[in-house]
């Protein structure tokens, strides 16, 4: 009997091991350009946090590169100074990249669902790739959040992708859960990632967003259709109000997962 407790209790091990290979680090570039973080500090042989993307189609800079994690490649304008898009093609093929991410937050930024239709045909479909539609809002005005990437998916005959992205800021956990299932019942065949979440200025601070992400984590880990997910934000609380006035005042720096002096905070020790 204690042998079959013992193979019982690998098992279990081995599937909560195999569930939680899915999380990652939003790393924001204006952010490392004035810090010295480094990503590996996520890295820590457990195979919890995986990857690792920065809003653009080159590596992150920072202290240790990208940690040793998986870094994923993003095209988040139609076309950027910092990352433009005749570029996209021979960055992906140097970096060797294996997963791109497109457009961010195009449903709050005026482009239409046909124009990146047509877009994304044209310059996300030829890429080698494992590929994810546009990262939309968790709006749900007419026009945007799904409404708009069920637009864009119709208009998007021929389009090849493998993962539908959402971003979500919000009040609380069962909110977020239901926006995440709804995306699941629109797109019953797709995988989820979801680059951006967090409780959107919580009244309880860092200990409200400990809470939501034990929580977060906890069902994400179990959904075998969620690939990825990226809390809100790898950098700490003194570095993003500093680059990121809007974002600090939107969400607050109760979810940054990182401490002012480099080591993970309360949320960033979830992560691990």
């Amino acid at each position: 009997m204690p042998a079959f407790s013992s193979i019982f209790a690998a098992l279990a091990l081995f599937t909560a091991a195999a569930q939680a290979d899915k999380r990652g680090l939003t790393w924001t570039y204006s952010s490392s350009l004035t810090h010295s973080r480094n990503p590996g500090v996520f890295n820590n042989g457990d195979g919890q946090v995986v990857a690792i993307y920065d809003y653009e189609t080159y590596a992150p800079p920072s202290k240790n590169g990208s940690g040793g994690l998986n870094f994923i490649g993003m095209q988040r304008c139609l076309d950027c100074t910092s990352s433009p898009i005749n570029q996209l093609a021979a960055r992906q093929k140097q970096q060797k990249w294996t997963t791109v991410f497109t457009l961010n937050e195009p449903d709050n930024s005026g482009i239409s669902p046909s124009q990146a239709a047509t877009w994304y045909k044209q310059n996300i479909n030829p890429l080698p790739v494992k590929r994810a539609l546009p990262a939309i809002t968790s709006s749900t005005d007419a026009g945007k959040g799904l409404d708009w990437l069920q637009q864009m998916v119709k208009a998007c005959t021929g389009c090849n992708f493998d993962y539908i992205n959402l971003h979500w800021y919000g009040p609380d956990f069962p909110t977020f859960q239901k926006y995440v299932e709804q995306a699941r019942s629109k797109f019953p065949n797709k995988q989820i990632v979801i680059s951006e979440f967090a409780l959107q200025k919580p009244p309880g601070g860092q200990n409200a967003q400990v809470d939501f992400f034990k929580q977060a984590f906890a069902y994400l880990d179990k959904e075998a259709f969620v690939q990825f997910y990226f809390p809100f934000v790898a950098t700490s609380p003194s570095l993003l109000q500093k680059n990121d006035a809007a974002g600090a005042s939107f969400v607050g720096t109760g979810s940054c997962l990182y401490d002012d002096n480099g080591t993970p905070s309360p949320v960033g020790k979830l992560m691990l």
